[in-house]
Order: structure tokens, then sequence, then C-alpha cells
């Protein structure tokens, strides 16, 4: 790293978490329906994954910290607005839609978990089917169908996400994904 045209943004924690959530939502997606057990324990990945950034997202480094990219609705909007007319300003961390972004991503993990976890209770498996007296089928079947919603939306935004970071990238000329493996960005 050349300290004067090189800054390090991303920490460890953050380029781990990254790339494991890639690695565990990609295998609970592809393993939906027939290999239960490898879907639950990616799910099980998934949320234990989700507490470690929220955490680290209140005490974390620099750009790891909610508190540097979550911006309001208008900043946002307006940073579309610039974006739409190849005129966004450059971000050092992530920028207005991309801090969005990660909201809309963890808010939308924590559904897919939470709608699993309700769903396979429901069935008499995992940690939550103490919640349930018995096991019932029409409670896991609409749990199951949320679960289902939510994890494909995350899909949705996951695409969208990667259609930002080569836009970003373009705009911008710069590689973000070699950033998010090597937690360096120019200045």
């Amino acid at each position: 790293m050349n300290d004067q045209t090189e800054l390090r943004v991303w920490d460890p924690l953050v380029r781990f978490f990254h790339w494991a959530l890639v690695g565990a939502f990609a295998i609970a997606w592809l393993t939906e329906d027939d290999w239960m057990t490898l879907h639950s324990y990616a799910g099980y990945l998934i949320a234990g994954l989700l507490a470690i950034r929220l955490i680290w997202g209140i005490v974390g480094s620099r750009y790891a910290r909610f508190s540097d990219f979550v911006k309001s609705p208008g900043t946002v909007f307006g940073y579309l607005k610039d974006l739409s007319k190849f005129k966004a300003r450059r971000y050092i961390g992530h920028n207005p839609a991309g801090g969005a972004m990660i909201v809309a991503l963890l808010l939308s993990l924590l559904a897919t978990v939470t709608c699993g976890l309700l769903a396979y209770g429901a069935t008499g498996g995992g940690p939550l089917s103490v919640l349930f007296v018995t096991s019932t089928t029409y409670g896991s079947e609409w749990l199951e169908e949320l679960h289902e919603f939510f994890a494909n939306f995350t899909l949705l935004l996951v695409v969208i996400h990667l259609g930002g970071v080569l836009f970003e990238s373009l705009l911008h000329k710069e590689n973000l994904v070699r950033s998010m493996f090597t937690g360096v960005k120019k200045v």
C-alpha cells in the first residue's frame, strides 16, 4: 500500500463479513429445497454474520460504522439524481446510495432469516420449535412463502447492488470489487 495515494478503507472484518455472506447466501439460495440441513446451516451462518455486522456497525472502524454511511432519504435521492447526470461525488467509504443498499440488504436478510427460522420451527425443527405447541403445516406453509419472498427479494437487491458497483466503478474509474478484496482505495 502506497501511503500517499492509497487508503485502507475496508477492515478485515468487513471484508470477511462481505464474502462470507456472499457464500452463505449463495449456498442457502441454491439448496432451498434439496438439502435442508445444508440450507439450515447456511441460514444459521447468515444469522451469526448479521449479528456480528450489526455490532460492528456501531463499534467498528470508521468506514464500517452506520454513522459513516447511513444518510437521510433526501441525501440518498440527491445523490441518485447526481448519479443519473453522471456527476455524482466520489466517496472514500460507501456513497449514500450504497449505504441505503446496505441497510436494505441487512433488513431483507434479517427478515429472510427470521421467517426461515419460524417456518422451520413451525414444522418442529430448529431452535424456534419451542415457540410452537405442535408442528403445524399451515403455519409453516405461509411462513415458508414469506421466507422465499424475502430470499428472492434479497437476490433482487444483490443484482441491483452489483449493477451499482459496476456503474460506480466505471463512473469513478476505480475497481470497487478489488477494494473489497484488498481493503484499499485510492485517495
